[in-house]
């Protein structure tokens, strides 16, 4: 992570500052907020329960009206009695179309990837893919609608008095606005992530690596997932890079359960997957130490593979995107205590202006004075681990599989 970012995580610790903190898969852009300071429209976050929403269903107005809650202070009127959920009535049929990609395209990607492990460059690495969907929903849509474990809606822009101040300090110090400014315009997105990255409580510092996936609905799911040779190496060398993790930051660094099965529910159907528990306990003046502490951790080994390093530049040649902010991480910090997940099950919006000047000259004059149109493209980022075991084929199911609702 940049020094800044670090010490922004350390200042909040320090000052016993409850915050939220988003850090992109790079480690080089961040949203960080002082719970207080959170405006739910920009951001909206549940982690296990905890959030700054809540939803009250009136029957006398007819419709689901979301009541925003601030998590340290008294919601403000004007923002209680605001109706933010705008989207698609609850009633409507939810319509939800993926592109994947095609499976030529996939597997020039899973033959980059698995020359490299065969040639003894990695023994496991990530691949992921950025899949268009079409969807009739919007991102604070998906956001209610979701039942993950960790969700975030992000929506974060500079305001025009925000941009005037970034322009008048730049005039005025250029070395030091570029040390200063790690928030940057973001692009939407809203996560609905399964997968916890790291906890702190009680002085201990847990991880929860997942690795491992199978539909549920096959015959003796259950016991294919736990007898599969490709995917039980594929946990133990996630455990075992996450331990070496944990061992960097703390002392008496144990597996405490070891692949042990959860369920995950979606529109397409139950999914299987397999996690375990690692725990190691931390110094007394961790706060102190919380931004060396995630940048240790960081990228999560479950979304890059082993070793770090060189798989991360395996991701970068056989993928051929920009990650962003997906498996990044997200979480809160408060009164030493820590809860965050790392994003997947990740969907990103962009939007660009239509011209109407490029559709003809005729439809450039029924429009003139009026604003150009907003088109709007989803993306929903997905992928898997690969080893020396893997088969393309499989592999291709596995990413498909991944791209769901989870409603």
């Amino acid at each position: 992570m940049k020094q800044k970012i670090i010490d922004k995580i350390n200042r909040l610790a320090s000052q016993k500052e409850p915050f939220l903190f988003v850090i992109n898969y790079q480690a080089d852009e961040t949203f960080i907020r002082k719970l207080s300071d959170i405006n739910p429209e920009e951001c909206l976050f549940d982690f296990e329960g905890r959030g700054n929403w809540r939803e009250n269903h009136s029957k006398e107005m007819g419709d689901s009206k979301r009541i925003y809650e601030e998590t340290s202070r008294e919601i403000p009127k004007e923002i209680s009695e605001k109706k933010f959920f705008k989207g698609t009535p609850l009633d409507s049929p939810i319509s939800w179309q993926i592109a994947p990609p095609l499976y030529e395209d996939y597997e020039r990607s899973f033959n980059i990837v698995k020359s490299n492990i065969m040639a003894g460059n990695s023994y496991l690495t990530n691949l992921t893919n950025r899949v268009p969907v079409n969807c009739n929903l919007s991102l604070e849509d998906i956001f209610h609608r979701a039942k993950g474990k960790y969700k975030l809606l992000l929506r974060r822009k500079r305001t025009q008095a925000e941009d005037k101040a970034h322009l008048k300090e730049e005039a005025q110090n250029k070395a030091h606005l570029k040390e200063e400014n790690i928030e940057e315009n973001l692009t939407p997105f809203v996560c609905f992530s399964p997968e916890t990255f790291v906890r702190i409580k009680g002085g201990r510092i847990y991880s929860y690596p997942m690795k491992g996936t199978l539909d549920a609905s096959l015959p003796n799911s259950e016991k294919l997932l736990m007898e599969d040779r490709k995917e039980a190496a594929e946990h133990a060398t996630i455990v075992d890079l996450k331990r070496n993790d944990l061992s960097r930051v703390a002392e008496d660094v144990r597996v405490d359960k070891y692949r042990y099965v959860d369920v995950l529910h979606t529109n397409k159907g139950d999914i299987l997957q397999t996690s375990s528990e690692i725990s190691g306990r931390l110094p007394e003046d961790y706060p102190h130490h919380l931004g060396e502490i995630l940048d240790v951790q960081l990228p999560a080994g479950s979304i890059t593979g082993a070793p770090k390093d060189k798989t991360m530049q395996i991701i970068q040649e056989a993928e051929g995107y920009d990650r962003g902010f997906y498996t990044g991480i997200m979480g809160i910090y408060d009164q030493g205590e820590l809860n965050s997940a790392v994003m997947i099950r990740f969907i990103e919006e962009e939007t660009s202006s239509v011209d109407f000047e490029a559709d003809g000259e005729k439809n450039f004059k029924a429009n003139e004075g009026k604003k150009p149109k907003e088109s709007r493209k989803l993306y929903f980022k997905a992928g898997g681990g690969i080893t020396s075991k893997s088969d393309c084929r499989r592999e291709y199911e596995e990413v498909i599989q991944k791209i769901y609702l989870p409603f």
